[in-house]
């Protein structure tokens, strides 16, 4: 899921997650304190996730506690992934609190692997390192330190697409078809025209896109620089493709297309449902956050087309086991076996979550989604998995990244002018960063 995403899984995996991003208020508060093992040799593990890694949904929980009798399943969870991160930091300096499998979107890995190694367990401790096959290259080395210590093992990626709702569309007049939509829309330009063709006859209290931090979110996606170049320094202020992401944001703002809907918020939930957007820039890990927040009623009137403008990845994310975990080798054996291939494959299946798995990828190649009108998803996401560029990540790209949303939702909701808006992100980045 993650997201993040603006920028989680992304929140949600993003980004996700995020991919979100994330992904509102806290559903749970990640406190390990109730952690203590029943009687009898049993022991409880604590999960402490964000967003919707689909564990849960798609039964694994369930599954796993009937192959290993002894062990239960505790997960809580932060829908969005800045306040589950916040929290995180805080239980990690104090050392208590903490859960024996944290999640980490992989917006914030390198901070993992480059500032806070002594914090998590290395898991080549338990023969980690033998799983290295099993996951694609960039995967596995984002949560690798230099010195080899395997810090995380990766969930799922976020390949991006774009979702929309067919009855909205035709209520418009506009094309449904998903070939004939990702030609016109083969460009970010295209995509804004004919934003603004279904804002001349879109139906009452309908936007075209759900707000302009998913786009510019969406769009550094697919980039391979975003924040930091490969040798660590931060370059977003003179990298064209930030430039470009958030000018065509604030074009998208200017034209009246958003519907002005902070992303993870109880607003945002309920928009889905109602209508309030017609289209959203979605990684895979979005997919099952779709169904929830739309229900059964939105089966059917949701489809999925290739993105504009190239592929790109939002989000994605890792289980890691803190070093003050109380469990640490019950808490690998969980986490190696929800992040082997079978299980990403039902993930896959029940939420849409991508996997990060090379053997389950190749099974859900021809997997197709009802609720999403019946679309390829694994070909779509799939193709998009095999385009999207390898990212640079830095330390601090899921800070950066908030920032510059935030700034962003300035432009949207208060009529910011785009020069005082970015003013206000370098601020925003220069006190983060300190």
């Amino acid at each position: 899921m993650p997201i993040a995403r603006a920028a989680k899984r992304a929140t949600v995996r993003l980004g996700a997650v995020v991919l979100a991003g994330a992904l509102l208020a806290a559903c749970g508060s990640g406190d390990s304190s109730d952690s203590s093992d029943s009687a009898g040799g049993k022991v409880t593990l604590n999960v402490d996730l964000f967003g919707s890694f689909g564990f849960k949904e798609a039964g694994l929980y369930e599954e796993y506690q009937k192959l290993n009798p002894d062990i239960t399943i505790k997960q809580s969870d932060t829908q969005d992934e800045a306040d589950y991160w916040k929290s995180l930091q805080t239980r990690l300096a104090g050392g208590g609190g903490l859960a024996d499998v944290q999640g980490v979107e992989v917006g914030r890995i390198a901070s993992v692997t480059q500032q806070q190694s002594d914090k998590f367990q290395d898991l080549k401790e338990f023969g980690a390192d033998k799983l290295k096959g099993e996951f694609a290259e960039a995967k596995w080395s984002a949560a690798t330190t230099e010195d080899g210590k395997i810090l995380g093992l990766g969930t799922d990626v976020g390949p991006e697409a774009m979702c929309y709702r067919t009855d909205l569309f035709k209520q418009a007049g506009l094309p449904t078809d998903r070939e004939e939509l990702a030609k016109k829309w083969a460009t970010w330009d295209g995509y804004l025209e004919l934003g603004k063709q279904y804002k001349e006859k879109a139906p009452a209290k309908s936007a075209w896109l759900d707000s302009v931090g998913s786009l510019y979110g969406i769009m550094i996606g697919q980039e391979k620089e975003r924040y930091y170049d490969a040798s660590g320094e931060l370059i977003y202020e003179k990298n064209p493709a930030v430039k470009e992401a958030w000018d065509t944001s604030v074009a998208a703002a200017e034209a009246g297309l958003s519907a002005k809907l902070d992303q993870w918020t109880p607003q945002w939930n309920q928009a889905f449902a109602a209508g309030s957007f017609a289209t959203i820039p979605c990684p895979a890990w979005m997919l099952g956050y779709v169904k929830g927040q739309a229900g059964d009623a939105g089966k059917g009137k949701w489809d999925i087309a290739k993105l504009p403008g190239g592929a790109g990845n939002w989000g994605g994310s890792y289980l890691s086991i803190p070093r003050a975990a109380k469990h640490k080798e019950e808490a690998y054996q969980l986490i190696e076996w929800l992040t082997a291939p079978e299980q990403q494959a039902k993930v896959f299946q029940k939420q849409g979550n991508f996997p990060s798995s090379t053997g389950a990828i190749e099974t859900i190649a021809g997997a197709k989604d009802d609720y999403f009108s019946g679309a390829p998803i694994g070909q779509i996401f799939g193709d998009a998995a095999k385009e999207s560029p390898v990212q640079v990540l830095g330390v601090h790209d899921q800070n950066v990244m908030q920032q510059i949303t935030n700034a962003l939702s300035e432009v949207e909701r208060k009529g910011t002018s785009s020069d005082k808006a970015w003013q206000t992100a370098k601020k925003g980045v220069d006190n983060v960063l300190g």
